[in-house]
């Protein structure tokens, strides 16, 4: 049954990170909590950061395939940020702890995404040189990034999805006046 340990150890580890800071978690902690040895640990993750980055590739894996397509930029900032709310207490002891840039890595790979499937669908048919849809990725990818990370830094105290959708509603308004694309 390696897969059930491999699994406990996993919801264990994210419900003790919801609990307390990374740095106050350890192995013992773990296998304590799960009913299992050390050496069953270490079987399935070399140490603690392996175990954590393991987990957030799982959930980035989860998030790319159960959103395949986005129709709008809010669509695009709420799948970014479908895990952080999910797990705030832990996105927050993660990322402010030493193992921070593994999340971060994790965090653009969705925002890159979640960008390069909104900007394929809006020009989907139209003839756009590869280029400039790469410019445009780039610019919404680092736009969601950027605007999570400060939420993060500011302690996560706003509601960041109505922030990003009350900004899209002014983009929207905006660009009604200017004649200007939403892309």
């Amino acid at each position: 049954m390696p897969s059930s340990t491999k699994n406990a150890i996993k919801e264990t580890f994210l419900t003790l990170l919801d609990e307390r800071p990374l740095t106050r978690i350890t192995v013992k902690d773990i296998v304590q909590t799960c009913g299992i040895n050390r050496n069953s640990f270490y079987y399935h993750y070399e140490d603690l950061p392996s175990l954590l980055e393991e987990i957030i590739s799982d959930r980035v894996q989860e998030l790319i395939q159960t959103h395949p397509t986005i129709d709008s930029l809010e669509d695009c900032f709420d799948a970014a940020l479908e895990f952080v709310l999910e797990n705030r207490r832990a996105v927050l002891h993660i990322y402010n702890s030493l193992n921070r840039d593994v999340f971060e890595r994790y965090l653009m790979e969705v925002c890159l995404h979640v960008a390069r499937v909104y900007v394929e669908a809006g020009f989907a048919g139209r003839s756009v040189e590869p280029e400039d849809k790469e410019f445009l990725i780039r610019y919404h990818k680092c736009e969601c990034f950027g605007n999570i990370i400060d939420w993060l830094n500011s302690g996560m105290k706003d509601d960041i999805s109505a922030y990003f959708h009350r900004i899209y509603q002014l983009k929207r308004g905006w660009e009604g006046k200017s004649h200007r694309s939403a892309l």
